[in-house]
């Protein structure tokens, strides 16, 4: 049986003229983490983006369970294919409270259901649940990321794509945050990540996709990756020069 959960087909997308992504095609398999790694300016968010809708294709097509979304706006693949996004920084309504920003991260759902799975939610997030009456803009960095991914999983997401989550945050909520994301997938939810923090993303992930100038350039397990005397070569760019090896 297939595990392919995402799939790029030779997509084409970026900002007016300017392409970002050039014929890119990769798969991510369903109930994994794949992190996306290369330079700044590789492609890593403009994919984040271009999956959830935010950014047109060009030329090319996406698949999510082998179901064409190309084209798809935000909010039908929230609502209808369970793709939640977590953008890089913050995006909380900071004079509105925790629970308040949890209660408009589930208002597809309608309010009933929501309150019925703000607790479940909350018990991930044990620092968030005591702020609960709190503004947003007063809790701490780490505490108003753990809320951005709680609000995410009200909705009970079968794709997570999330952008730099641990820029601003320490070293022990990172391992939190990165923790949660472990469960996730082993609970069945695929996880489409880039993070900064190469190594500790790499520990934790399952495969690793590395992009140069909008393109694969590799493409294999994460701890095979991790082993690699080549890794910040890989991260930092030039992962195409003897390295080329696509799945």
């Amino acid at each position: 049986m297939d595990d392919t959960c995402i799939e790029f087909d030779n997509v084409l997308a970026g900002y007016g003229d300017f392409m970002i992504l050039n014929n890119l095609s990769f798969k991510a398999r369903r109930g994994k983490i794949t992190l996306l790694l290369g330079p700044n300016g590789a492609g890593k968010s403009t994919v984040l983006k271009t999956l959830f809708g935010l950014l047109k294709v060009r030329q090319g097509r996406i698949r999510l369970d082998g179901q064409d979304i190309t084209g798809a706006g935000a909010k039908e693949l929230l609502v209808q294919h369970g793709v939640a996004f977590v953008p890089q920084g913050r995006n909380l309504f900071g004079q509105l409270t925790v629970w308040e920003n949890l209660e408009l991260g589930g208002i597809t759902l309608g309010m009933k259901t929501t309150h019925a799975r703000i607790p479940e939610v909350l018990e991930l997030f044990p620092r968030v649940k005591e702020r609960l009456h709190s503004r947003a803009s007063a809790l701490s960095g780490g505490e108003q990321k753990q809320l951005e991914v709680g609000r995410a999983l009200l909705l009970r997401p079968k794709v997570i794509l999330i952008d730099e989550p641990s820029i601003g945050l320490s070293p022990l909520v990172v391992a939190d945050v990165f923790r949660l994301l472990r469960r996730l997938a082993d609970e069945g939810t695929t996880v489409l990540m880039v993070e900064q923090n190469v190594k500790s993303a790499l520990k934790m992930a399952d495969e690793a996709i590395a992009l140069e100038s909008g393109r694969l350039v590799l493409q294999k397990p994460a701890g095979d990756l991790l082993s690699d005397p080549n890794i910040e070569r890989l991260f930092l760019g030039g992962a195409h020069a003897g390295a080329a090896q696509p799945a």
